[in-house]
């Protein structure tokens, strides 16, 4: 018995993971068939009513909290129904990502997409040289990536899988469906993210989440971990460096905005200085965030105080040298 049960332990969560294929599937299948605005519509509706009732709603208040002092407890409810809803709607329309992008020219009120900063796609795809493009997990996330290869532009999105190995498979499928190159983060990645930007292509990252190794920055008003890697690329590559935002305008319709390259901080040497340049992508983040609230992915542990390096300690001063003989 002893032995079946080690077993059991071992296998449950793989066993539980492809039994959840086809319901996730399932979930996929009824989501086309109900069409994008209402599989959008019944997402939101579900997440945003389960929502408060998850742990993740109290680190979402409490990120409000720590993000919107000044906020009374009602408005940031209010808040964090909105973000609910968001990350419900952008969950359903997984299962229409390789249609948001389709439209009819003839018929404004199919497009579901207004891009802004067309040129700086175009020079970035025509320059003949490397560049790296930052987001963060505001409205649908995923549409950048999309957006790129609908450009014709060579780029890599850099992408965690989802936890469940269910929905990572499916996640994946869905996405080498509608997007160009794909680098999943973990060990040995940066090699191959380097390896794009050698080869004169294009890396996109979300850059708003914790990062254990990171640098410190400043977010919100408080420092947090960042990863550093878009800010050493640009320093080793001096490469433009881009944001990228998607803004939700009114159910499955959005607005997608590529900004003009950033002039990143320097050091006495005249290179990019890595800490400096992740505050200046972070500054970008925040006010997109400070501009639709509602839109962002508050259920994160962005703030880890006890993560953060600690203080060096002063060194012990010096000893003071013996008087030489007489």
């Amino acid at each position: 018995m002893l032995r079946l049960a080690l077993v059991l332990k071992r296998h449950l969560p793989r066993l539980a993971g492809l039994a959840m294929i086809p319901l996730i599937r399932t979930l996929f299948w009824l989501a086309r068939r109900l069409g994008t605005d209402r599989a959008s519509r019944i997402g939101g509706r579900v997440v945003r009513t389960i929502g408060p009732f998850l742990p993740a709603h109290r680190t979402a208040m409490a990120n409000l909290a720590a993000a919107f002092p000044d906020l009374d407890p009602a408005a940031r409810r209010a808040l964090a129904a909105q973000a609910w809803d968001n990350l419900g709607r952008t969950g359903a329309e997984y299962a229409h990502l390789h249609t948001l992008f389709d439209a009819d020219a003839s018929d404004p009120a199919s497009q579901r997409m207004q891009v802004s900063g067309e040129g700086h796609f175009a020079d970035l795809r025509d320059d003949g040289k490397p560049g790296l493009i930052f987001s963060a997990h505001l409205a649908n996330w995923e549409l950048p990536a999309i957006c790129a290869a609908r450009y014709g532009l060579d780029a890599t999105a850099i992408f965690r899988p989802p936890n469940d190995a269910a929905s990572a498979r499916l996640v994946q499928e869905v996405r080498r469906q509608t997007m160009g190159g794909l680098a999943a983060a973990g060990q040995g990645a940066v090699f191959a993210m380097q390896g794009v930007v050698e080869r004169g292509g294009h890396l996109g990252q979300l850059i708003d989440q914790h990062f254990t190794r990171g640098v410190v920055v400043e977010f919100f008003g408080r420092p947090v971990l960042v990863n550093p890697l878009l800010g050493k690329l640009a320093r080793h590559y001096e490469c433009p460096v881009h944001g990228v935002r998607v803004v939700r305008r009114e159910g499955a319709r959005f607005s997608l905005e590529l900004t003009p390259p950033l002039d990143l901080p320097r050091d006495a040497n005249g290179e990019i200085d890595v800490q400096g340049a992740m505050q200046a992508m972070t500054r970008v983040v925040e006010d997109w965030i400070r501009e639709n609230p509602g839109q962002w992915l508050w259920m994160h542990r962005r703030w880890r105080p006890a993560m953060l390096p600690k203080p060096k300690a002063p060194a012990a001063p010096a000893t003071e040298a013996a008087a030489p003989a007489a």
